[in-house]
């Protein structure tokens, strides 16, 4: 009887361990089977996101952008087939030009709008945070002098892509010294404007707690009448209220990144400052930001300008093409110009002026430019109309002299307090 009873609980003992042994493994594989099934749905999906695979696209979605967790913007959404229709599939002749984080073409939608498509590069990691930045800052902006961004592709889109309005003159760097210069075309007047439009676009960035980050003449476009139009925003910053700085590492382009931002990774709005004060040199000398063809010491337009200007030798800075030491109003306006840059371009941005008053500081040497035009235009005008009135005796030292002398010009600075050293490249990463 005890070896019967024996026997069964061994048989019992046998299928429990050989259903253990079985059942274990087939548990283990059914686990991992659905753990590889998930991930794989997981990977899928973030893929979808941030466009890092070849999702299928979905250009019917009209709402994932608008009321995604990461942004609520209420802006319309292109379907990629559309924007692959008005680009000639990205033709290489529809190219405008090429940025950091992607290539720009034009384009011409089904409703007859001349656009410009920035296609984000495929193999870019930073290219969702770049794209959501862009349109983050653009549909919060309204100026004349920003570029309008029309709309952009899902999220879930095969590629990113932003749709910009279509300016068709160029940048102001392609008059300065790229493929569109042209002998008189760009005259003072022209260059004048451009400067206070620019200096008004970024005063109203400042305004908005917006830093643009990487102001320079190929991001600021001009349309058919010349007027300005400052675009690419993928790297600049919203800045918090009731801080002095944001800790970031540099991020720009050589020439125009400003030294202490450079040495003491601290972003400022005297950042854009010291930019736009580069930008101001070019508009004046029509000199690159950047040229190794100079000397050493030169190469970087900014420390030419500082040197040229502490010796108060403008006549090697500014281009004599615009009729400086021919024409008084442009002497006198190109060099308050250049007083007003070398304060931009100080080494401590406590020296620098703000945005808002580097506007003010353009806007009235504008104005007394128009202003001694138009006393110019009178005089002559009385003086070819025959009255009884015999006009005025001139001067001796001659009219614009004597109008010059009663214009108050900027303070001249005497001195930087510092030189600084630039360099070729800045760190690629940002905060």
């Amino acid at each position: 009887m005890y070896f019967f009873v024996n026997s069964i609980a061994e048989k019992k003992e046998l299928w429990l361990k050989l259903g253990l042994g079985i059942g274990i493994p087939i548990l283990v594989v059914l686990l991992l089977s659905i753990y590889v099934i998930w991930a794989r749905y997981k990977r899928k999906d973030a893929s979808s996101i941030s466009l890092g695979g070849k999702a299928s696209p979905d250009p019917s979605s009209r709402s994932d952008l608008e009321c995604s967790s990461i942004v609520c913007f209420k802006l319309p959404i292109f379907s990629y087939s559309e924007l692959v229709e008005a680009t000639n599939n990205f033709d290489d002749d529809k190219e405008l030009g090429d940025g950091g984080f992607g290539t720009v073409y034009y384009g011409k939608l089904r409703d007859g709008r001349e656009v410009a498509i920035k296609r984000l590069y495929q193999h870019n990691y930073r290219r969702l945070e770049q794209f959501m930045n862009e349109v983050e800052i653009l549909t919060r902006l309204r100026h004349k002098n920003l570029v309008s961004l029309y709309g952009c592709t899902s999220r879930r889109s095969q590629e990113l892509l932003l749709v910009y309005e279509f300016i068709p003159n160029g940048t102001v760097a392609d008059h300065l010294h790229g493929d569109l210069v042209q002998s008189g075309l760009l005259t003072w007047p022209i260059r004048m404007n451009i400067a206070v439009e620019t200096a008004s676009a970024l005063a109203y960035l400042h305004a908005s707690d917006i830093i643009h980050r990487d102001v320079k003449t190929n991001n600021i476009l001009l349309d058919a009448k010349f007027s300005v139009k400052v675009a690419d925003f993928g790297i600049s910053r919203l800045f918090p209220n009731d801080v002095t700085h944001i800790s970031t590492a540099p991020q720009g382009t050589p020439g125009y990144v400003d030294p202490e931002y450079h040495q003491c990774y601290q972003l400022t709005g005297k950042s854009d400052v010291y930019s736009f004060g580069v930008v101001l040199i070019e508009l004046i000398s029509s000199m690159p930001a950047v040229d190794i063809s100079r000397h050493r010491h030169e190469i970087n337009l900014a420390n030419l300008a500082i040197n040229k200007i502490q010796k108060c030798a403008f006549d090697e800075l500014i281009d004599p093409n615009l009729g400086y030491n021919s024409d008084a109003e442009v002497t006198r306006m190109t060099t308050a110009v250049a007083e007003l840059a070398f304060r931009c371009l100080q080494q401590e941005k406590e020296m620098r002026p703000s945005m808002e008053e580097v506007l003010e500081v353009l806007q009235t040497i504008q104005s007394d430019g128009h202003r001694l035009s138009c006393v110019q235009e009178e005089e002559h005008i009385d003086n070819e109309i025959p009255g009884s009135i015999p006009p005025l005796p001139s001067p001796p030292n001659g009219d614009k002299i004597a109008l010059l002398k009663n214009i108050r010009l900027p303070p001249s600075p005497v001195s930087v307090t510092d030189k600084w050293i630039s360099r070729d490249t800045t760190p690629n990463a940002t905060g």
